[in-house]
């Protein structure tokens, strides 16, 4: 008669101790040679502070370079009415280079001859530059009328006129308040004037009128 013995569950314990008993078997040593062990690798702590931002007011006196918007600024051109019916300077639009001048009194331009047209303006320009009296472009082609050169100086005080030429065989009028011609600002360079010798050779030389083509 054979008796059967049934195995008793195996408890935490005697499970535990089977484990320590029986360690897992160890990795093959590596061929290369050890390293040293570094123990003392403290994370870099070390702080950084941004320099500070300079004010626009250190910025401004050290650096000539920065310029104010007021000092881009234009002098203002200074118009003075002779005559009740003088109209101030205009332009045409905002990218235009010259300003209108305009006719004060009537003026009648004869037929292949010139005539005198007043603006009843005095006009004062900023130092530095002079007004030059260019032609309208709607004269000429219309009527035939071209306008004479002139310059305005920074220290002239009288009526501003504008010469008119009547290229038409018939008179032409200028009635007040037409627009006749434009005044351009221009800068000026006023170096002294110094007498020489010589002067310094160039590779045009004396060539005048037509000599380079």
């Amino acid at each position: 008669m054979t008796t059967e013995t049934t195995p008793r569950p195996q408890t935490k314990a005697s499970a535990e101790s089977t484990t320590a008993n029986h360690p897992p078997p160890s990795l093959p040593s590596s061929p290369l040679p050890k390293r040293a062990k570094i123990t003392d690798m403290a994370p870099a702590t070390e702080s950084f502070t941004a320099p500070a931002a300079a004010s626009s007011e250190t910025a401004t006196s050290t650096n000539p370079a920065v310029t104010s918007l007021s000092q881009l600024t234009p002098p203002p051109l200074m118009v003075k009415k002779l005559v009740s019916t003088a109209r101030a300077p205009t332009r045409g639009s905002a990218f235009a280079a010259g300003y209108d001048l305009y006719c004060a009194a009537p003026t009648v331009i004869p037929a292949k001859g010139k005539g005198l047209v007043d603006t009843g303006l005095a006009i004062a320009v900023p130092e530095g530059t002079y007004g030059r009296i260019a032609p309208r472009s709607g004269l000429a082609s219309k009527h035939f009328i071209d306008t004479g050169a002139g310059v305005i100086d920074a220290d002239y005080r009288g009526e501003v006129k504008v010469l008119l030429f009547n290229f038409s065989d018939a008179d032409f009028t200028v009635n007040e308040g037409d627009r006749i011609a434009q005044l351009v600002l221009e800068r000026i360079y006023n170096p002294e004037v110094l007498e020489v010798e010589e002067l310094e050779e160039s590779v045009r030389g004396v060539g005048g009128f037509g000599s380079t083509g």
